[in-house]
């Protein structure tokens, strides 16, 4: 998943919408309830950030009990700001934003590896960091979408398609995680390499945290300066 972030060049990052697919919000107009169900998957299903996050979430979750709570906290917390900031039209820096969930994927490798036990003797409340974390993914997409200024002619009933289809795609990619993670696990090699795969993970939120805040920097200095 790493190798293939990196190797897909920086447009595919973080919340950046295919450029077809950001055309095709711009210029629909009406209701057009599968159109946005299958954006919504889709976005979900290539969002590495959302990817990485879930793959971190679920990597010591054995029990489905435990993966369908923490599941469900995400997707509420990413459904709730992604319709409340583009309803109001409340926004914040697309690239300060990503820069946070880049962290929130930092955030769960160091809980994996056990580091804030060690370095604070405090364990964070997982349940409550993914429900935050949460809001924060839901908003860095609803930032994206109001740039996009999409027409208010349907706007309800395509945002909760959109919102439908994201947590399709957020099943679909979870199925997928969670086969590959059950094979893994019966191996010998899994409590092995769990330290390893934890640190390339952290590895992977702090490119996603670099990466945001040189855009935002670079931006910030076209602006006060001209490009």
């Amino acid at each position: 998943m790493i190798l293939l972030m990196l190797c897909t060049g920086v447009d595919a990052w973080a919340h950046n919408v295919a450029e077809g697919d950001k055309g095709y919000i711009q210029e629909s107009s009406g209701i057009l309830i599968m159109p946005f169900i299958y954006l919504g998957a889709k976005h979900m299903v290539t969002g590495y950030d959302h990817l990485l996050f879930l793959f971190g979430v679920i990597f010591f979750l054995y029990r489905l009990k435990d993966v369908g709570i923490y599941v469900t906290l995400f997707a509420v917390g990413h459904s709730t700001t992604l319709l409340f900031g583009v309803l109001t039209g409340i926004t914040a820096d697309a690239y300060l934003i990503d820069a946070i969930i880049g962290l929130s994927v930092v955030y769960k490798a160091l809980d994996n590896l056990g580091a804030f036990q060690r370095w604070f003797g405090v364990q964070p409340n997982t349940k409550v960091a993914t429900l935050i974390f949460g809001f924060f993914h839901g908003f860095g997409l609803a930032t994206k979408i109001v740039e996009f200024e999409i027409a208010q002619d349907g706007l309800i009933p395509n945002l909760l398609a959109f919102n439908v289809g994201v947590e399709i795609g957020q099943l679909l990619a979870l199925g997928a995680i969670l086969i590959l993670m059950g094979f893994w696990r019966r191996t010998g090699s899994f409590m092995r390499h769990a330290f390893a795969a934890n640190t390339l993970l952290m590895t992977a939120g702090f490119i996603f945290v670099g990466y945001q805040l040189v855009g935002y920097f670079v931006a910030l200095s076209n602006s006060l300066f001209g490009e």
